[in-house]
């Protein structure tokens, strides 16, 4: 079995990647990605509020899975959009030891 760490996310992503005008019949991926980007972006709301919703009534495993949910659904928007997940992962890595407040003041000069 693999090491589970986020290279899952680095591997769930290509396989995401490759489905990309595959059988829409066969694979959920494809259709979520033959529906295009509107579609998308509305199933990753959808699990967003799910997410939130587990966590606000303290359900850990609903939170895990509706969690497990989301980061899919970012992945296949990721992947419609021509987003690597390398490039989220360098942002990130940028951002770290940089206050929140700060990196947010560096982005808007006005708040």
């Amino acid at each position: 079995m693999a090491e589970i760490d986020g290279s899952t996310l680095d591997r769930l992503f290509a396989v995401i990647a490759a489905r990309r005008g595959t059988d829409p019949g066969l694979s959920y991926t494809a259709k979520l990605l033959a529906a295009g980007r509107k579609r998308i972006a509305q199933k990753l709301g959808e699990e967003a509020v799910e997410t939130v919703i587990a966590a606000v009534a303290g359900n850990g495993d609903g939170l895990v899975g509706e969690s497990a949910d989301l980061l899919y659904h970012l992945l296949v928007l990721w992947a419609d959009a021509g987003v690597a997940p390398s490039e989220v992962w360098r942002t990130l890595e940028a951002r770290m030891g940089t206050s929140g407040i700060a990196e947010k003041q560096s982005r808007n000069p006005s708040s």
